[in-house]
């Protein structure tokens, strides 16, 4: 919602907003921007009389305990008979109408992979528009509107490289990339709910000509009963792509392949490790380093300082949807060389040094098990590779989401944490016992009640040369910042 406050503020929009406890990027996006950020959902909001409410999805018709509403404004809203809609649907309606949209899906790496396929399409000049669910670093915001592709900028930091075998272009052509004709726009498709009014998932207001469909596990337990009903959502997206689109699809992921099956009218592009035919992009290389194949056929390569082998896949996924429209591989990877990540993604938020070596601080909004596990690996293969296999990887959570504090996954957080050699976890506001699912962990992981005791914990048993590794998809209550303090020697 932040994001698509910037993209109505961009197209000359007086923007106002409401919400509770924002924190940072986010707070900071805001107010930079010069967007008036309200805290709580007062009836007195309605004074504004704006055009029109946009609502997000964390608005309900709920009622606190003592009967009286949670968001009193929406009450008034509903009451008085103004004019609201969704998000996506306002996004569908005034942003995305006559763009090339390129939807980035899955249940892990959309805002990572959407910021990649951002960075590629602007380093080819096509001037892309997006929406991102985080603060790409590239770019220092979360959305722009974008527009009509403009030329290459000459100079060190912008010169690009035609692929290896690529014709030169015409003389006295323009030297940007080929793109399609209509101006590009990349954007996070996330599947859960678009409104309390609609309850279909939002990325079905897209209409992708493009589509990414990283991967996909059971998310989002307090709104899909199971795997299946999540499945159901994501034919109904590709069943939005046209004939002429193009579905780039994780060809190791059967929850993908079940989706497929129930119909797909479009190209499908796969990716992925290793596949089982001569079609399609796959890797050859370590994460940090490695060969792109297309049809088993060395297309480009990409060095980089991002780790892990789910960045590597997100890598794929971004360089064949940009394919389609017009981008060579290696003007992809070349892009990728130069590509900073997203805030809040194996973010580095401080060093301490002591005296035997350093201690370092990271923050990512890793949640799930799934992306826990990858996370700690990523950093795990970057250590290995740098000859630092001897540091130790402190794994400091909290089961934020509204699944992980439901329990539908507590039983998997051990696995997940497997490489890490200490956990903490914090469990405040849990309805389940997170000392027993980590109990397989043994002395290896400990767990706290608030923030004040998860901090004496850590700094406890914390040492020099370790890589304390801070994951939520919350604010986690300044934890980075007060480890910082409380390890200063």
């Amino acid at each position: 919602m932040g994001g698509l406050a910037a993209l109505a503020r961009e197209a000359g929009h007086q923007v106002t907003g409401c919400d509770t406890g924002v924190y940072p990027p986010m707070s900071d996006q805001l107010r930079s921007l010069g967007i008036e950020l309200i805290e709580g959902f007062g009836a007195d909001q309605l004074a504004l009389k704006p055009d029109v409410f946009v609502i997000g999805n964390v608005v309900s018709r709920a009622f606190l305990p003592a009967g009286a509403p949670r968001y009193p404004l929406m009450e008034a809203i509903l009451n008085s008979g103004s004019r609201y809609t969704s998000g996506p649907q306002w996004l569908s309606d005034h942003v995305l109408q006559g763009r090339h949209v390129l939807a980035v899906a899955g249940t892990h790496g959309k805002t990572t992979t959407t910021a990649m396929l951002s960075w590629i399409l602007e380093r080819a000049g096509l001037n892309p528009g997006f929406l991102i669910g985080g603060v790409p670093l590239n770019f220092g915001v979360s959305a722009r509107l974008g527009g009509v592709p403009v030329p290459f900028q000459q100079g060190p930091r912008n010169r690009l490289s035609r692929a290896a075998g690529a014709a030169p272009p015409p003389e006295g052509s323009e030297p940007h990339a080929v793109g399609s004709p209509a101006a590009p726009f990349v954007i996070e498709a996330d599947e859960y709910d678009t409104a309390f009014f609609d309850k279909r998932s939002k990325f079905v207001h897209y209409r992708p000509r493009t589509v990414v469909l990283n991967n996909l596990e059971f998310d989002h337990a307090d709104i899909f009963d199971d795997l299946a009903a999540i499945e159901r959502q994501f034919h109904h997206l590709v069943r939005t792509v046209p004939s002429e689109g193009r579905v780039v699809v994780n060809a190791a992921d059967a929850s993908l392949q079940r989706v497929l099956a129930k119909g797909c009218w479009s190209e499908q592009m796969p990716f992925g490790a290793s596949l089982p035919s001569l079609s399609g992009f796959t890797a050859e290389g370590e994460p940090h380093d490695f060969v792109v194949l297309r049809a088993s056929q060395p297309v480009a390569r990409v060095r980089w300082q991002v780790s892990g082998v789910h960045n590597q896949l997100n890598a794929l996924a971004a360089i064949a949807a940009a394919d389609h429209v017009g981008v060579p591989a290696g003007v992809a990877a070349e892009a990728m060389g130069s590509f900073q990540n997203v805030k809040r993604r194996m973010e580095v938020r401080g060093v301490v040094q002591t005296g035997a070596g350093n201690i370092t601080v990271y923050d990512d909004f890793a949640h799930h098990p799934t992306a826990i596990q990858t996370t700690v690996d990523g950093l795990r293969r970057q250590l290995d590779s740098q000859g630092r296999q001897a540091e130790r990887i402190l794994a400091i959570f909290e089961p934020r989401s509204n699944t992980m504090k439901l329990g539908a996954m507590a039983a998997q957080l051990p696995a997940s944490l497997a490489q890490a050699d200490l956990a903490f976890c914090h469990a405040g506001g849990l309805d389940w016992d997170a000392r027993a699912a980590l109990l397989p962990m043994q002395a290896r992981s400990q767990v706290a009640d608030n923030i004040d005791e998860l901090v004496l914990q850590v700094k406890a048993r914390a040492r020099s040369g370790d890589h304390l590794l801070c994951m939520s998809n919350g604010g986690f209550g300044g934890v980075h910042a007060r480890l910082l303090n409380a390890l200063k020697p």
